[in-house]
């Protein structure tokens, strides 16, 4: 089926030289500069890795703090039990619960954008894989959100932590900040979140690690980058 793009979407796409990888800094300048939405955008990353997605001892997962923040408030479900689940809700947890929230999650509610768990907890979380798991929200070990220190993970990820993960295609999708960041923030948050995912390279992993850097805004054309 066809993509039928906007005008505005079609008017910046032509100040996009599709051939060609800019600089860093001067493809943030211009994804910052292309007519955009009403809205505060926020500005996406996509990174194809040079891994064999078929493998699952090669998929890349993790989480990351970024410098300048996200600019995006998350909600954060937590299941904690006791004196962990009182931390967590000091912390700024929006949900927290133990088998009464992961009844509440198994009869369909999500509305938040990622879940923290205790240990202990995943009795009941590995349960809800099938609700979770589609929505990219079941926590794990490796990307910080299974952790017996639930109220430490709340406060990174409320400040600007962010969590990613390999697709079907290779590819590692993340926020880096908004629109309305400044364009050095917007790198450095860039050039942090490129840094961590280096550090992530699975041992099979043959030749370019860091294959295709592509950056946009929500509402706008991809601008490819020559990164190092």
């Amino acid at each position: 089926m066809a993509k039928f793009h906007s005008r505005r979407y079609l008017k910046a796409a032509e100040k996009v030289d599709t051939s060609k990888r800019y600089p860093v800094k001067d493809g943030i300048s211009l994804i910052k500069s292309l007519p955009g939405a009403k809205f505060d955008e926020t500005v996406d990353i996509a990174v194809s890795i040079g891994i064999d997605a078929k493998k699952t001892e090669q998929l890349v997962r993790g989480s990351v703090s970024l410098p300048k923040g996200t600019g995006k408030t998350i909600k954060i479900a937590v299941f904690a039990e006791g004196e962990r689940a009182k931390e967590a809700l000091a912390a700024g947890a929006d949900f927290v619960g133990g088998a009464d929230l992961a009844e509440k999650v198994e009869k369909g509610f999500t509305d938040f954008d990622m879940t923290i768990a205790a240990p202990d907890m995943m009795k009941y979380v590995g349960k809800l894989g099938k609700v979770l798991g589609p929505q990219g929200k079941m926590p794990s070990p490796k990307a910080g959100t299974v952790t017996p220190n639930v109220a430490a993970a709340v406060k990174e990820f409320k400040a600007g932590k962010i969590e990613f993960r390999t697709d079907a295609g290779a590819t590692v999708h993340a926020a880096i900040g908004k629109k309305s960041f400044a364009g050095d923030d917007l790198v450095v948050n860039l050039q942090a979140f490129l840094d961590h995912l280096r550090t992530l390279r699975p041992p099979q992993a043959k030749g370019e690690f860091i294959r295709k850097v592509v950056v946009s805004t929500t509402m706008g054309p991809g601008v490819a980058l020559a990164v190092e």
